[in-house]
């Protein structure tokens, strides 16, 4: 009697639970929909005024669109598939990196220093973006191995990004100089180089499990 008096109780806890917290295809889709939107904002700003290290954050934007639509189709697969798509993601995470590198030396030719409102205000609203789908991943973020371990790593090192942008612009307002920029672009290539580390370390441990499983009686 005791167990079937607390059930209805269970029940209605789990749906409360679900309605506070959309399941994860959803969550992914609605974050990739943030970062796609941000992109195209972003990249516009950062070919206006010449920042490489919003290019940089612009590229990320995209690179996170990509993997939570990826996980949005990976959902339901095996370990091992799993496994396999986050290695691949791996690999995605580190575009934004190379492209950044690209984009150092291409402004090399140009040392002109970015105008700092512009940096500023759209590192302010990366920002905002990012943290909203950290939120939304925090949940979520060990539910499905790599897959989701890579999109929750990804919005919280792009907010790690923005302080550095924001910083950079504020910098650049007392003492106009294309170095903070640079410096803002550099940090968010290492933040991508560790974060598909990381990656790939979830993914190993995956394969590792499904191997295991596969191997029980």
């Amino acid at each position: 009697m005791g167990e079937e008096a607390a059930r209805p109780v269970t029940d209605t806890v789990a749906r409360v639970e679900s309605a506070a917290f959309p399941p994860l295809r959803t969550v992914v889709l609605r974050v990739a929909g943030l970062n796609l939107g941000y992109f195209g904002i972003e990249i516009a700003v950062a070919l206006a005024i010449g920042s490489v290290a919003l290019i940089a954050d612009s590229l990320d934007f995209l690179e996170d669109a990509a993997i939570n639509l990826l996980i949005f189709a990976g959902l339901g697969w095996s370990a091992a598939n799993r496994a396999r798509l986050g290695t691949a993601m791996a690999g995605i995470l580190m575009v934004p990196a190379l492209a950044t590198a690209y984009a150092a030396y291409e402004k090399v030719s140009d040392m002109s220093a970015p105008a700092p409102l512009p940096l500023t205000l759209t590192g302010l609203g990366a920002l905002a973006v990012n943290l909203t789908c950290a939120l939304m991943l925090s949940r979520h973020r060990d539910g499905a191995g790599s897959l989701t371990r890579a999109a929750w790593l990804s919005a919280r090192n792009d907010a790690y990004a923005n302080l550095a942008i924001i910083a950079a612009g504020l910098v650049t307002a007392f003492q106009p100089s294309p170095w903070p920029d640079l410096i803002a672009a550099a940090g968010i290539a290492i933040l991508n180089a560790d974060s598909a580390g990381d990656i790939l370390r979830a993914a190993a441990a995956e394969r590792r499990a499904a191997h295991d499983a596969g191997r029980t009686p």
